[in-house]
């Protein structure tokens, strides 16, 4: 059974295949051990590159601890990321941190520590942290640890705050229902108003050949 330990992911004998998940894909290694797998600097540059890009389109960015997660659970948790348009990367900490500097979500680049995916959403960042709320809930493994929200520091407790809150598409939902009565009245106003002023007209027609 396949386990992410880090930057890379080995069965549960500590041995072959490998899976790397560096470049957010899985791609097998097969045969080989957790230390014979490397990226190149060609390879450490793109990624920086592909995450500073992410970071800096982002509106939150949530650091999540998957440790002990199986391969299974991890694709599980990036499909259903994606279906709300958001975004889940694990790469190496060093590499993490020179992605994050010099972005709005610098205030996370120290703090890269251990085995962390990285969570980056971008339309609407309540919808981010509910699905990794809501992940957390039913994963005995995964956990949720801070986040950046618009460059503002969150905790674990924040960040499950924010998860409650209605996400953008709830509120869209809400007005959408609020003005539905709004047109009716509105075109029955504009409606009424000819009318009246007509009514007007007439009277002082009449008041003047009256006179």
């Amino acid at each position: 059974m396949y386990k992410y330990t880090g930057s890379l992911v080995e069965d549960g004998r500590g041995d072959g295949p490998l899976i790397s998940c560096l470049d957010n894909t899985l791609t097998g290694f097969p045969g080989q051990s957790i230390r014979s797998v490397k990226v190149n600097r060609q390879e450490k540059a793109q990624i920086i590159e592909q995450l500073k890009e992410k970071a800096e389109r982002a509106s939150i960015a949530i650091v999540t601890d998957f440790k002990g997660l199986e391969v299974e659970e991890f694709t599980r948790l990036r499909a259903s990321l994606r279906s709300v348009g958001v975004d889940c990367q694990v790469v190496k900490n060093t590499l993490a941190r020179l992605a994050f500097t010099g972005t709005d979500h610098e205030v996370l680049a120290d703090k890269f520590k251990e085995n962390c995916a990285i969570v980056t959403g971008y339309d609407d960042p309540v919808a981010a942290a509910k699905a990794v709320a809501d992940f957390a809930k039913e994963s005995k493994t995964f956990e949720m640890r801070f986040a950046s929200l618009e460059g503002k520091y969150l905790d674990e407790d924040g960040v499950k705050a924010l998860s409650k809150l209605p996400s953008k598409e709830e509120l869209l939902g809400k007005t959408l229902g609020t003005m539905n009565a709004v047109p009716t009245n509105f075109v029955s106003l504009l409606a009424n108003v000819p009318r009246g002023f007509l009514n007007v007209l007439s009277a002082l027609k009449d008041q003047k050949e009256a006179a």
